[in-house]
């Protein structure tokens, strides 16, 4: 089973078991060892500069991020 599979059965769920599945999913990664999660960093790591190269995201200025966040706080 892929995992858009997976994805498209657990969004069909009741609420009650899609929050406690949520749940279970989110505690699991409780558990990872430092190295797991190094792992899943550099792949993120990875997912947004392929973005970035195909232009399917796009560059904020850490000016702006600050604006925007200070924007919000008010």
């Amino acid at each position: 089973m892929n995992n858009e599979t997976i994805r498209r059965e657990a969004l069909s769920l009741p609420v009650q078991e899609r929050a406690e599945l949520a749940e279970q999913l989110l505690s699991s990664l409780d558990a990872l060892s430092e190295a797991e999660i190094a792992q899943l960093w550099l792949q993120e790591a990875a997912r947004r500069a392929e973005e970035l190269d195909q232009g399917s995201a796009k560059r904020v200025s850490a000016d702006e991020v600050r604006r925007q966040a200070q924007a919000l706080l008010k």
